[in-house]
């Protein structure tokens, strides 16, 4: 099995990798806006145009912590990850180090203290994603990729850059003269330090992201790493005073990980298990509904939960996670299209739950029939083939490690006995295969998004 494979790491990935299923929650100033998280970005507006436009408006009075961990306890998650500080500078704690929070804006609350008390409280792991990146703060460079100002950089510059759409609005200023991103990076360092010593242990932290031009990694009008957060330094103080804490893989360190304890595709799904330098590592795919990680009121292209569901088993069935993405509205609440996901996913996880919660990829001995998904528990020796298209009275299965290993079968669902047979199959060149066949009814199970079937091994 791969898992033999995986390289420890400082953090503590043993009930990440039982757990499989988490929440991510982006909610910030951006949920105003109500069409991307990037907001600030795309449309160009300066810190204090942002400021002024939704500062001043975040009024959540219907964000309540514990119904957010009620929906995810009861969409069958184990954890969460919410974003303490995106990319806009905003903070929805109580920061000594910043008048740019929460307890500031007319709701005058620590909502991270509320959420960490409401998910711990449900029993589930609590992670903050703290951005590396900061639009608002006076000392952070800007930079030509992706900050707010960067149409008043000189145009000259931007050669072998991301192309920018929109109109230079340089008039030969330097906008970086006077800013010390030093003292950015003080600022950074000990908000991520406030984070870590104000709510008790805290079991992820979801950094995001590095953005490195390779040949001038010292300028930082051209892109962000580990020479701009200072992350050696970062890390050390981080395991100092939370050795456990999981971190992703995006500070940009020269090593495994980047540091890190997992990997995070981000928006894709990987074709196998993901591998760093040739071997296995715990991996996490995060992924939203749509589109957009903020609220998007007008965004229409909605996964059905059916699909999500598919997403869910198919990262599991090559040892993965998923991070499911939920951007609440202004007013602190999931909408209609979230709630009614998240209740479809449920109802399926409270029958199937053992088909993901420590399971993991399946041997190899065992071929995956077509239009199938496997998963394996190791612990409890079960294999789950998750049938996402119904067979003809007959699921056949290939090989000896079926014929060899299978003891018993039924549908997760109900636990009704599917029986199991041995015969002979024409194979593809027309000679006699042996085949084991689960016996099914001609009619799919009623209800049930995703038949699956518990296979008890010896």
């Amino acid at each position: 099995m791969l898992e033999s494979q995986i390289q420890p790491t400082a953090g503590d990935h043993a009930w990440f990798t039982h757990a499989r299923f988490g929440m991510f929650i982006h909610f910030g100033l951006y949920s105003l806006g109500a069409r991307h998280e990037w907001l600030q970005s795309r449309k160009l507006m300066t810190p204090q145009a942002y400021r002024d436009q939704y500062f001043p408006r975040f009024e959540p009075d219907l964000y309540n912590a514990e119904e957010w961990a009620d929906r995810a306890t009861q969409a069958g998650m184990k954890y969460a990850v919410l974003t303490a500080k995106h990319h806009d500078g905003f903070c929805l704690w109580d920061s000594d180090l910043t008048d740019f929070k929460a307890t500031n804006t007319p709701i005058g609350r620590d909502l991270i203290a509320e959420y960490v008390e409401a998910f711990r409280s449900r029993g589930l792991r609590v992670g903050l994603y703290y951005s590396l990146i900061d639009w608002q703060h006076p000392d952070y460079v800007v930079d030509y990729m992706n900050h707010p100002l960067r149409n008043h950089l000189p145009t000259s510059d931007r050669k072998g850059h991301l192309p920018h759409p929109d109109a230079s609005q340089y008039d030969g200023t330097d906008i970086n003269a006077g800013r010390d991103h030093s003292q950015y990076v003080e600022y950074m360092h000990g908000q991520v330090r406030e984070l870590l010593t104000r709510y008790g242990q805290i079991d992820i932290l979801w950094f995001d992201f590095s953005f490195v031009d390779p040949e001038n990694r010292d300028d930082l009008t051209r892109g962000k790493g580990r020479e701009a957060w200072q992350s050696q330094k970062l890390l050390d103080m981080i395991r100092q005073e939370m050795p456990n804490v999981l971190l992703t893989d995006r500070l940009d360190l020269d090593l495994p990980l980047s540091g890190g304890d997992y990997k995070t595709p981000e928006q894709s799904q990987p074709q196998r298990w993901v591998h760093v330098d040739g071997k296995p590592v715990v991996w996490e795919a995060c992924q939203t509904f749509s589109g957009s990680w903020g609220y998007h009121r007008d965004e229409y292209d909605w996964r059905s939960a059916c699909q999500l569901l598919v997403t869910l088993i198919d990262s599991v069935s090559k040892g993965g996670n998923l991070l499911l993405n939920v951007g609440p509205n202004g007013r602190g609440c999931f909408d209609d299209r979230a709630r009614e996901r998240l209740a479809s996913i449920g109802e399926w996880m409270s029958l199937h739950e053992r088909s993901i919660r420590g399971c993991t990829q399946a041997h190899a001995d065992f071929a995956c029939p077509e239009g199938c998904k496997l998963t394996y528990d190791a612990e409890r020796h079960r294999l789950y083939i998750h049938l996402l298209v119904w067979p003809y009275k007959t699921l056949h299965l290939e090989g000896d490690a079926y014929r060899d290993r299978v003891l018993y079968a039924q549908l997760l669902h109900d636990a009704s006995e599917t029986p199991i047979k041995h015969f002979e199959w024409q194979g593809p060149t027309d000679e006699r295969v042996e085949v084991t066949g689960i016996s099914l009814p001609q009619r799919e199970p009623q209800g049930i998004e995703i038949p699956v079937l518990e296979l008890f091994l010896k």
